[in-house]
């Protein structure tokens, strides 16, 4: 347990810090499971529909620090390949 009372609020922060990042994770998980769902379906208007949310979700997490830009930039890449792959 934190001794002093700058401990107890730097425990607080990380909790805090720690619930906002947990959502944010989650949102980015969701949005990239919609997209690959519907890539599998073979369902190609629901993989793009599911894309215009799922980018810009993955981009915020990599600015925010949830994921690395890096990481993020690949997923973009290889959900929009699969969705390339289903054709016009």
């Amino acid at each position: 347990m934190a001794n002093t009372k700058s401990a107890k609020k730097a425990a607080c922060q990380i909790a805090r810090r720690t619930a906002i990042n947990k959502s944010r994770r989650s949102r980015v998980r969701t949005a990239l499971r919609k997209v690959e769902e519907a890539v599998a379906a073979g369902d190609r208007a629901g993989a793009l529909a599911a894309m215009a949310a799922a980018e810009p979700a993955l981009v915020r997490g990599a600015r925010k620090g949830v994921l690395h830009r890096n990481a993020a930039q690949r997923k973009v890449s290889r959900l929009t390949r699969g969705i390339a792959k289903l054709g016009k």
